[in-house]
């Protein structure tokens, strides 16, 4: 998924908690649902990141000397403006592009 072209909210909003239940059948099984792909969402965004970064990285075994990379700066700033991994779960649930596997268990 592309979570730069996403129309989830930027800011936390206050959802009916109704709407996860219809979807999931139980709000404790979407919570954990929407836990579990806020987590996936949060590495994949943290590799994407680490690896444009590493592409502006100047390695030199000096401490002395921090440079400032322009682009550096502009593709951080531009990943601490996406929306929070859980926005982005809870947005894929109520568009249901999330997929619960729910185990039945008998008693």
């Amino acid at each position: 998924m592309d979570y730069k072209k996403t129309n989830s909210a930027k800011t936390t909003i206050t959802n009916n908690t109704k709407l996860f239940e219809d979807r999931v059948g139980n709000i404790y099984s979407a919570i954990v649902a929407l836990e579990k792909r806020s987590n996936q969402i949060s590495s994949e965004i943290k590799e994407e990141l680490i690896g444009k970064l590493d592409e502006f990285a100047t390695h030199n075994d000096s401490l002395d000397e921090i440079f400032e990379n322009k682009e550096q700066i502009e593709v951080s700033k531009f990943y601490e403006k996406l929306p929070k991994p859980t926005l982005l779960a809870i947005r894929e649930l109520l568009d249901d592009e999330l997929f619960i596997k729910q185990d039945i268990k008998e008693a």
